[in-house]
């Protein structure tokens, strides 16, 4: 592995480890900078590679709120290990929409919206939605404070919402974030709720991008793309440490709309791009 693929493959741990958890679009920013960042690397695993990167987001989920996750820890109480499974049991629920939308319709996604005008029209869309829906929310007091007030029947529409983010550039964190703030729940318990809604959604979509790659493959994986598979989780995974900590300080004091502002300006600039055949 050459040091500028090193090099890109650590940029690119880097966008995936703070775009993963801020409601901005992981995906959508990756797509973008495979236009700048080629690696050499198959078609076959650069489309596992896109979502694969993700694990290394989700292991920073699993440490960072591994005892809040953990049901069978000896220091809880047998209330805080039945509000835990509580926790995972609305995990599930919320789980499911995604799962089988994304089961049946993974191959389609690939070939007919894993594109720079398909990201650029979310990352604007969303943006919009986001300032509307916090101007709306400005003097709103939230119902679901906690966990305990979220209702199963909350979260499977939650769930719902999180479908949406199989479009790419729609952010998954995002619209599960925006869906859950329709519903009265308090801007913490969104993007908590939305953490936790990634570990088993990103778990199944990344071995189910791996069992494909490996059927489609027609040779082994190269030495290459060994490296560049490992030097990417490991980055997204010390990146998104400080990214799900930013966000979570950054919840409890500021609304999202700083980041439908975001959206919109990076949309446009997409948009700028692809009318110059720059991408």
């Amino acid at each position: 592995m050459s040091f500028i693929e090193f090099l890109k493959t650590f940029i690119l741990g880097v966008i995936e480890g703070i775009t993963e958890w801020l409601p901005v679009s992981s995906t959508g920013h990756m797509i973008i900078a495979e236009d700048f960042l080629k690696l050499n690397v198959s078609e076959s695993f650069w489309e596992m590679f896109l979502v694969v990167i993700q694990l290394g987001a989700i292991l920073a989920v699993i440490c960072m709120y591994f005892n809040k996750l953990n049901p069978f820890s000896p220091k809880k109480s047998k209330t805080q290990r039945r509000a835990t499974w509580d926790i995972w049991g609305k995990v599930i629920v919320g789980v499911l929409p995604a799962a089988a939308l994304g089961f049946l319709l993974d191959d389609w996604m690939d070939d007919h919206l894993y594109n720079s005008f398909t990201v650029a029209t979310t990352l604007i869309l969303y943006g919009v939605l986001f300032i509307v829906i916090e101007n709306i929310n400005k003097n709103k007091q939230f119902s679901t404070k906690s966990f305990k007030h979220l209702s199963y029947k909350k979260a499977l529409a939650i769930g719902c919402f999180q479908t949406l983010s199989l479009v790419p550039g729609t952010s998954r964190s995002g619209s599960t974030i925006l869906g859950a703030m329709l519903m009265g729940t308090s801007r913490e318990i969104a993007a908590e709720y939305s953490f936790f809604l990634a570990i088993p959604v990103m778990f199944g979509a990344s071995l189910l991008k791996i069992a494909k790659f490996i059927l489609k493959s027609e040779i082994a994986i190269a030495p290459n793309e060994i490296s560049v598979l490992i030097v990417g989780i490991i980055t997204s995974f010390v990146v998104s440490l400080f990214a799900i900590k930013f966000l979570v300080g950054f919840v409890k004091k500021y609304d999202f709309k700083v980041f439908g502002w975001y959206r919109i300006a990076l949309g446009i600039i997409v948009i700028l791009l692809g009318i110059f055949k720059i991408i």
